[in-house]
């Protein structure tokens, strides 16, 4: 460090003698997503700075086998006890016995999460969704409609990635420039920007495939085919996503970390 004067900046006098940094008030609405995002990242083990490998990654985004249990195994309970229920006159599931066990399952991952003193935000998340989606069930008899707080997330998540890329805000970018230790400077580098934008556009895909492929079969009540189909485009389609986006992050930080260092291959 050395001891030459740093030049005056704007707001200077404002800030007490100790160049402590400002108040997050003070923070851009950019740099607080940043970190937000960044932050929900890293605690899924998607931190380009911790030289991870790629399969390493994914599985710890999916969140190993338990992870994948508890987002799995709910619905596959749900259609599986439907489809099998279907009185062969009326052409319905015991809608009640699979609900009832969709969401007992769930609740069974939370209790174990609690008695073995676990992180539990991943199985009360699936818990609250099991419930919200039995929720709309139940109230409507059709079980068709376990499917509705689906389609409202795919529909909300793949607009924010969708409006992100088209107005230059990608919220991968968002998210590795807070990982990076960069904030927004990512958005002067053109390749960057770039690769960000179909990064965004990518996942944004994703989820209005969800929409385009299951939305006729709810309209059809094909419940069936729209568990199945939900649970195909599930798992089996965000791991591979999540591992083209690693290593697209990667490539554009081949020799980083967040301290500015050199990262371990």
């Amino acid at each position: 460090m050395t001891d030459e004067p740093r030049p005056a900046v704007p707001g200077d006098e404002q800030r007490s003698p100790d160049l402590t940094p400002p108040p997050a008030a003070e923070a851009s609405a950019s740099e607080m997503l940043g970190a937000a995002l960044g932050g929900a990242a890293k605690r899924a083990g998607l931190d380009p700075a911790a030289g991870a490998s790629t399969g390493h990654v994914v599985w710890a985004a999916m969140g190993g086998w338990r992870g994948v249990l508890e987002s799995v195994l709910p619905g596959l309970v749900f259609i599986v006890v439907y489809t099998v229920t279907i009185d062969p006159e009326t052409g319905d599931g015991d809608l009640w016995l699979s609900l009832g066990l969709s969401v007992g399952i769930a609740a069974i991952f939370t209790i174990a999460r609690l008695i073995a003193k676990q992180p539990i935000t991943a199985a009360i998340g699936g818990l609250i969704a099991a419930g919200v989606a039995a929720a709309f069930a139940a109230f409507t008899g059709e079980a068709s409609n376990n499917f509705i707080p689906g389609f409202i997330t795919n529909a909300l998540y793949g607009t924010a990635f969708l409006v992100s890329a088209l107005i230059g805000w990608s919220l991968i970018g968002l998210a590795v420039g807070f990982l990076m230790g960069e904030g927004t400077a990512w958005r002067a580098d053109k390749r960057k920007r770039r690769v960000f934008f179909w990064l965004a556009i990518a996942w944004a895909s994703l989820f209005a495939a969800r929409l385009l492929v299951q939305l006729p079969l709810y309209f059809a009540d094909n419940v069936t085919a729209l568990g199945t189909l939900k649970l195909v485009m599930g798992l089996p389609l965000f791991a591979p996503l999540v591992a083209v986006t690693w290593l697209a992050v990667r490539a554009l930080y081949p020799h980083r970390d967040r301290a500015g260092g050199t990262s371990q291959e």
